[in-house]
Parts: structure tokens; sequence; C-alpha cells
């Protein structure tokens, strides 16, 4: 590393196996001055690791707006600093974007250190489409709103990618099957990298099945691919949630997914769904 004073390195970490860490990443932790960590007390783990010392700032969802001015103000004295996340490549579900923003605001070098990452490391094994797909990240964790989210989903011909929690996994599977089908395609993911890693590739309603019947080990971090809807239904002349939206500001939940449903042709109890969600988010 040639000069790395007033740079941004954002620097992907291992997700479980420490061999996953790259030598450049590891170089850039040894020599900059400060490494931003979503968790101090786990990210200094990593550092001792590699015999590196550079000052720990926390920087998480609670304290990113205060602590993204210090850094960049860091940054702008001629520190080099590294943004890391507690696993994997930052600011993928991960706290760092608005200190990459103001960075790039400032003009200050910001420089990508690419590595492990849950999310391609799921797509290089589902044996799913992977020309294309869409990153949904966590799935709410109320049950009406992650149904009212996934029946937006509903047709959606890209691959589908989710992170999900140990506790709502079951759940989380269970909703899928109702609202994408029983048979649609999908592979569960579960502690990647890691001595338990474990993939579980079926229908969704075998999966769910499982989860259900307590077959499928619910410990750990979990990544769910689903196949996207291969014959999506057409494009109604009207924009559901846009009517949807507008007849809510004058009717009930109730009425307004069955009169929005009556103009656009669409499903009612995915507007319904819907329209609940959106009520709860004016609450």
């Amino acid at each position: 590393m040639s000069n790395a004073s007033g740079t941004l390195f954002v620097v992907a970490t291992p997700i479980g196996n420490l061999q996953d860490l790259s030598p450049r990443a590891g170089a850039v932790l040894r020599e900059v001055a400060v490494v931003a960590a979503e968790d101090t007390r786990h990210s200094r783990k990593l550092l001792q690791h590699l015999g590196a010392t550079p000052r720990c700032l926390s920087l998480h969802r609670h304290n990113e707006s205060r602590r993204t001015s210090e850094l960049l103000a860091l940054i702008e004295a001629g520190q080099s600093v590294a943004l890391i996340s507690d696993a994997g490549t930052p600011l993928i579900s991960d706290p760092g974007s608005a200190l990459v923003r103001a960075a790039l605001d400032a003009g200050v070098p910001v420089v990508p250190v690419p590595g492990p990452s849950a999310l391609s490391a799921a797509l290089s094994v589902c044996g799913l489409a992977t020309e294309r797909f869409a990153f949904e990240g966590f799935l709410p964790a109320r049950a009406a709103a992650r149904r009212a989210r996934l029946l937006e989903l509903v047709n959606e011909p890209r691959t589908l990618v989710f992170f999900e929690a140990p506790h709502r996994i079951a759940d989380c599977i269970a909703a899928m099957a109702q609202a994408f089908g029983l048979t649609r395609r999908a592979l569960v993911a579960r502690e990647l990298t890691k001595v338990y890693e474990t993939l579980q590739s079926a229908g969704l309603g075998e999966l769910a099945a499982s989860y259900a019947a307590g077959d499928a080990p619910a410990r750990g971090e979990f990544v769910v691919v689903v196949e996207g809807n291969p014959q999506p239904a057409p494009a109604t002349q009207l924009d559901a949630e846009s009517v949807l939206r507008a007849l809510l500001q004058e009717l009930p939940p109730a009425r307004a997914a069955r009169l929005a449903a009556r103009l656009t042709s669409s499903s009612r109890q995915q507007l319904y769904a819907r329209a609940l969600a959106l009520a709860g988010e004016q609450e």
C-alpha cells in the first residue's frame, strides 16, 4: 500500500472462516490509523488475530450520524480509516452509508477492498437464475407487515435474496410458502463458511414443513434465496399501490382494498394486506 493517508477504505471481513480474509484486507487493517467498526469488541478479536493495532471507533445505526462527522474530520486531517462491519462486506444491511456518502461529497478518496459477502456466497450455490436478482435484506418482524411485503413480491421475476434471524426463520419460510406457493424453489443457507454450514434446497412447502417439524436447525445466521416468479401477472393499466394509497385517505382498509381491486383487477387479498401495512405506518 503506497500511501493510505487521507483515504477511506471499505473493507470486507470474513463471515465465518478467517482464511477468507484477503492479504490486501489484512494489510489495510494493519496500516490504517483508525478502524470504524459496527461492534468494536467483536472486531478487536479480528484485529488481534492480524496483529493490527489501529484506534477503534464504533459506527452503528445509533451513532452513525454523530460519528460520521468525527471520522470525516480524521480523514481530512490526513488519517486513513478502514470501515468494517461485524462480518462480510460493509453497507450490505449494515451501517456506513452516511460515512461513505459524506466522504464522496467531500472529495475524499474512497477505496473498496472487496471480499466475503453472505449475499454473493448464497447466490453462488443456490442453483437458481442469478443473472438478475433483488436483495430484500431483512423482512419486517411483525407477521402482518412481513406478509404484506411478501405479497408485494409475488410477481417479481428476479431471484430474491433475504437475510433472516434464527428466531424468525421458521415463521419466515412459512410466510414465504403461503405467499409464493409451496412449489416455488428456494435455498436456505445457514452459517455460511462456518463449521456448521448447511444448505437446504427444496420447494418452499417442503422447507416450511421441515422447520415446522423441528427437523431443520434454527440456529445461526441465515440467507434465504427464492426463485423468481416465472410467469408474473401482466401489469394493470392503473397502478394498484397509488390507487390504494389515495383511497385510504378517505376509506377504511377493507373498503379501500375492495375498491382498489375492482379498479385495477388486482388481488383484493394482497391489497388488503398492503392496506393494513400502510395504515400501520400512519399510526
